[in-house]
């Protein structure tokens, strides 16, 4: 009998865990923080597969009005776009001699480059993103005069850019995000 209840408890808990609604995730923006300088308080944008600065349009096709910054939660140490509802748009970074910190983001399962990382994104107790630890660089001149992304590998200039700067990236919270599907 004791068996029969205990089994019986089991199964109600089993089936509220799997009925119980899926909790959303906390979603942010990303904002620069670097003192006198073109990059200070520009959010972050994404498009053709990179993450940007001060970038005019992403042309991103969304669900409602976006605000033309992308919108980024935290799963399981992985830095996910907010996007439209089926696949997840999922932002890596290599920090191999070749990839040299980019940060880029791949859709659905598309391959990852040979030593693309996912796992390894945090935000730390004064709401800034890193990944492992590491803080990032943003060099100009990229697409539509934006300024591209990269993780401070320690190169200061990566991918052969000239005039990066490494830059604070402050998460700001966005209790009502617009899902959207950024450009590879």
């Amino acid at each position: 009998m004791m068996l029969l209840q205990t089994i019986s408890t089991l199964s109600l808990l089993v089936a509220s865990a799997i009925a119980a609604p899926q909790k959303a995730p906390a979603t942010f923006d990303v904002m620069a923080l670097r003192s006198a300088s073109p990059i200070h308080f520009a959010q972050v944008s994404a498009a053709k597969g990179g993450l940007f600065l001060n970038l005019p349009h992403s042309n991103a096709t969304c669900e409602g009005k976006s605000s033309g910054h992308a919108t980024l939660y935290i799963e399981g140490e992985e830095l996910v776009l907010y996007s439209c509802k089926g696949e997840k748009q999922k932002v890596f970074v290599d920090r191999s001699g070749m990839g040299q910190g980019v940060v880029r983001y791949v859709t659905g399962e598309q391959a990852l480059p040979r030593y693309a990382e996912l796992k390894g994104w945090a935000t730390d107790k004064n709401k800034n993103l890193n990944f492992k630890g590491t803080g990032f660089v943003a060099c100009p001149h990229s697409i539509d005069d934006s300024w591209s992304l990269w993780l401070d590998v320690g190169l200061g200039q990566p991918g052969g850019n000239k005039g990066c700067l490494g830059f604070t990236a402050r998460e700001l919270e966005n209790k009502k995000p617009v899902g959207c599907r950024y450009t590879q």
